[in-house]
């Protein structure tokens, strides 16, 4: 399946969660049970309810937050919820510097303060009963922000305090968002071209310009467009979500696609003209020859003989980490004169070609590349998560003709100290990526 985003009034947390369960209303009960299960307070109530805005219906999701206790400090309505989320001047967040706990309070987020850094966030959920793949995606998402966070304010990842997104209703958004996540598993993510918006937003951090600091630096790349209204559009966690997916930016969903299912997402903030919306587009996967998934993809090469070896794998790395870039390899050649030369290649969604190619000019010396389109088959495949001891590790599962093999993502034992220790976690993981696949399809 491939679900594309249409950003009609903007992309917020709430908005995100309100159109995905518009168009699949039968992951709502799981979604809210997952938002308990990551350990809010039993007096914080989640609830969808039904919206118009001009002509069109569909859903919101609210977070209802208790009333500020009598003398405690109050903030205007955080950054991150600012006309979409579940701020509109009448949602006030506090902090009495205590914290309370219930008795009966599931352990999780909610044993974390609303106002704690990342690495207590992290910590609470992983100590959640949440599903793996929940938690990793709502870590995800958090890191996403907090890395924006630390590169504005100056403050390392971990010790970066959310402030406002650290209150219970952004944890709602987050870890509702992830649970639809995990539990939709679509091929790809897309989204279309985003509105601008314009003003400021009071937050903790002062009077901020709209788009605020960190929705700007998560969304370096996204194109913009400026239709004249007013207002946050796009609020941190929903930029954070649109980088966590790698969302491909496109106008429209793409060609021969056969439409499955369809959802509105409504904000809280009203726009002279314009429904402030997120419509969800669900369409079938891509045609099928046999077991085979049959697509194209762009191939642009060139080649490089005058930069140094250092800075071109920097710039590589900057071309793989573009959005719609399948792979990046480099090879030697020998060139012109006899010189030792690198052969680039990379492999790339269509639709990403003219990003790609401005990437490739921008990040290495070339000054030409070709580039062709092929057809292509892939192995079906699916992205399991599994839980090794305290490590979290993504495991691609591929379904050969014959027999179903199983590869670890290295990056999630990266920060393990020790080649053989890693080689025993992803070792573990690939056995269990292959026990939950061979268990499904008995």
């Amino acid at each position: 399946m491939q679900i594309h985003l249409d950003p009609v009034g903007g992309v917020a947390g709430d908005m995100f969660i309100a159109a995905v369960t518009d168009a699949f209303p039968h992951l709502r009960e799981g979604m809210l049970a997952a938002v308990r299960t990551a350990g809010l307070p039993a007096e914080v109530v989640c609830r969808f309810e039904p919206h118009k805005d001009h002509a069109l219906t569909g859903s919101r999701f609210v977070v209802d937050l208790p009333p500020a206790p009598q003398g405690a400090v109050t903030y205007e309505p955080r950054s991150a919820d600012h006309g979409h989320d579940h701020g509109d001047g009448h949602h006030h967040h506090y902090h009495d510097g205590h914290h309370h706990h219930h008795d009966d309070q599931p352990h999780g987020v909610a044993h974390a303060h609303p106002h704690a850094n990342f690495a207590e966030l992290r910590t609470a959920l992983l100590a959640s009963s949440l599903d793996a793949e929940v938690k990793h995606h709502a870590i995800g998402i958090f890191t996403v922000l907090a890395s924006a966070e630390g590169k504005i304010h100056g403050h390392p990842v971990d010790e970066v305090s959310f402030h406002e997104l650290g209150e219970w209703d952004s944890i709602a958004d987050i870890v509702g968002a992830a649970y639809l996540i995990a539990q939709l598993d679509a091929r790809a993510w897309t989204v279309g071209v985003l509105p601008l918006g314009s003003g400021f937003v009071q937050t903790a951090h002062g009077r901020l310009p709209v788009p605020v600091p960190a929705t700007t630096a998560i969304l370096e790349g996204f194109s913009f467009a400026d239709d004249g209204l007013t207002g946050e559009r796009i609020t941190p966690t929903g930029a954070a979500i649109l980088r966590h997916l790698n969302c491909r930016q496109q106008k429209s969903a793409g060609r021969s696609l056969k439409l499955k299912h369809s959802g509105y997402g409504f904000g809280t903030r009203r726009f002279p003209g314009l429904s402030n919306v997120l419509r969800v587009l669900a369409f079938e996967a891509a045609e099928v020859e046999g077991d085979l998934e049959n697509s194209e993809a762009v191939v642009v090469e060139f080649d490089v003989d005058d930069q140094t070896p250092e800075d071109l794998a920097i710039g590589l790395d900057r071309i793989r980490a573009r959005a719609g870039v399948l792979d990046v390899i480099q090879m030697p050649v020998f060139g012109k004169k006899g010189r030792i030369t690198a052969r680039i290649q990379v492999l790339a969604e269509p639709d990403a070609l003219s990003g790609v190619v401005e990437t490739c000019f921008l990040e290495t010396t070339t000054i030409g590349l070709r580039y062709h389109t092929v057809n292509r088959h892939r192995l079906p495949r699916e992205l399991r998560v599994v839980q090794v001891g305290n490590h979290s590790i993504r495991v691609k599962v591929a379904h050969r003709p014959d027999t179903v093999t199983a590869k670890a993502e290295s990056d999630d034992t990266a920060q393990t100290p020790g080649s053989s220790v890693r080689s025993r976690i992803r070792f573990a993981a690939e056995e269990a990526g292959l026990g939950d696949a061979k268990g499904e399809s008995s």
